[in-house]
């Protein structure tokens, strides 16, 4: 192993740790296929959302891990359940008649209620593809649909049938009762329906490689092979048959499925082959703390992320502390962005151990780009709020005054943030904004504050301003200096928080803020610009 790696394994990188699980896997030899193989999964039964991409991109660092600690070649493939009936009707699509009148039919079967292309779940493919390719990651795709109806998955579902009855007996335990009696692996697909349908199975030929059952509707006795997509697997084992197929090495899942990647582990254990390497992250939440979802299509959008903030600021929040439950709303942007700029400046002055658990070298692939980020997100909002911006102009006339030298043609991504900025301010910051007028301790102290900065000017270090407002806090008896700088949020911001006052008023101009304090001073309502 090199020094490189070594050095990495002793970071704190969860993503270094789960490369280490593969490193070990095939510490006496590499895989008779030639390479280690990554797996993500998605159902298609929705729209695809934050969590999807989460799964992937996640996948995608330790994938990128471990090429730094082997000489092994790698594979990601981007896996859809395709071929799953379709249980329900989405609360977040177009024409959902088209969709009530297709229930358990396979997604790919089901019309597009989009009207795209030529299924509901070619559509959601679609839009799953565009945007793995959007954040350029480097996969495979893989049709269900396609992987059982071209035949690669004939060997190893043979071999299900086989060992029908061992597999059987790892699923009937988790059970009820009435489930265990009508139990089975194979789900047929109705040959006069189209439906994949749970129904018993009453009879099963290994050498034919067949499967009898009831038509639950005319009692007909039909039998179809288990092969060439005329049979589905229920998707635990299906999980484990996919496992075998495919000889999947690394497949990680949220924290619900953790009984899931057992049983599914135990079948892929009777089939002959290990599981793959994999952990539990935690679930995405939505603003009331509910589990996100595809069908009801609660939490952000990609497209909404990447409305109002960077694609790294949206990797930065998926690669942070996987096994901690997360929100997925809008509340959490601002400070993705903020945080992934700073870890991106201070990533030169770190030392290896601490470059390889800083998260941009995983974001970028080991070659984060410099920093050039001279303004926040946060401080940018905060100008937005005050000026009431609806053009990146308007930010720009104070910004090159703060930023010595900084354009919109030197700076794009500085001038890409300010965009964002005033999306983010319009649709979520102003609406909330509530201002308030001072009382008379505030009163009294935004009068000396005004005093203060009269013996300023636009030259004045940021950090001697705020020592300005801090004297002035003390003089006042505040006694808790917090309640002082939340009064000067509320009266000339509208908002309970906000940011560094020395900084803003150095970003926003001294004689600027003496005239805003002085508006207020007077009794002027802010709010009602």
């Amino acid at each position: 192993m090199s020094s490189d790696a070594e050095i990495a394994l002793s970071s704190n990188s969860w993503a270094f740790a789960e490369a280490k699980k593969l490193v070990d896997r095939y510490a006496k030899e590499a895989p008779s296929k030639g390479y280690v193989l990554f797996e993500t999964g998605y159902g298609p039964s929705g729209l695809p959302h934050l969590g999807t991409f989460g799964e992937v991109a996640r996948t995608s660092w330790v994938q990128h891990a471990f090429s730094l600690l082997s000489d092994i070649p790698t594979k990601l493939i981007a896996f859809s359940d395709d071929m799953d009936g379709l249980r329900k009707v989405p609360d977040n699509i177009p024409n959902p008649e088209l969709l009530q009148a297709n229930l358990e039919k396979p997604l790919t079967s089901v019309p597009d209620p989009f009207g795209t292309h030529n299924s509901f779940g070619e559509h959601n493919n679609a839009r799953l593809i565009a945007f793995l390719d959007q954040f350029g990651f480097d996969y495979e795709f893989k049709s269900s649909t396609e992987a059982y109806k071209s035949g690669e998955f004939d060997e190893t579902l043979k071999l299900v049938l086989e060992k029908y009855d061992q597999v059987i007996n790892v699923i009937l335990p988790t059970l009820g009762p009435e489930r265990q009696a009508t139990y089975s692996p194979f789900l047929p697909v109705c040959p006069r329906t189209g439906k994949v349908l749970q129904v018993p199975i009453i009879a099963r030929d290994v050498d034919a490689a067949t499967v009898t059952y009831n038509d639950p509707e005319t009692g007909e006795e039909i039998t179809v092979p288990v092969t060439g997509g005329h049979c589905k697997l229920q998707w635990k084992v299906d999980w484990a048959m996919r496992w075998h197929a495919l000889e999947v090495d690394y497949e990680m899942a949220g924290k619900d499925l953790i009984d899931s990647v057992t049983l599914s582990s135990k079948i892929v254990r009777i089939l002959g082959k290990q599981p793959p390497e994999g952990f539990n992250y935690e679930l995405f939440l939505d603003a009331e703390g509910k589990k996100i979802s595809k069908s009801k299509g609660n939490g952000i959008t990609i497209e909404e992320w990447l409305t109002y903030a960077s694609p790294e600021s949206l990797a930065l929040y998926m690669y942070q502390n996987p096994k901690k439950a997360k929100r997925l709303h809008f509340d959490v942007i601002p400070k993705a962005v903020d945080e992934y700029y700073t870890f991106l400046q201070k990533f030169p002055t770190l030392e290896p151990k601490q470059q390889f658990g800083n998260p941009v070298w995983h974001l970028h692939n080991g070659n984060p780009p410099v920093a050039n980020m001279p303004i926040s997100f946060g401080m940018l909002l905060n100008l937005a709020a005050v000026v009431n911006a609806d053009e990146k102009s308007v930010l720009w006339g104070f910004i090159t005054r703060y930023a010595d030298g900084a354009t919109p043609e030197n700076n794009p991504e500085l001038d890409q943030l300010v965009g964002y900025a005033i999306a983010y301010y319009r649709d979520f910051v102003k609406p909330a904004k509530k201002y308030r007028l001072p009382n008379e301790q505030e009163t009294a102290a935004m009068k000396q504050l005004v005093e203060l900065l009269k013996t300023a000017d636009q030259h004045t270090p940021a950090g001697d301003i705020q020592n300005m407002v801090f004297k002035v806090g003390n003089d006042q008896g505040f006694e808790n200096l917090r309640d002082w700088f939340k009064a000067l949020y509320e009266t000339l911001l509208g908002q309970s928080q906000g940011p560094r006052m020395g900084s803003f008023i150095s970003l926003y101009g001294v004689e600027e803020t003496i005239a805003l304090i002085e508006r207020v001073l007077a009794g002027e309502d802010l709010g009602a610009e």
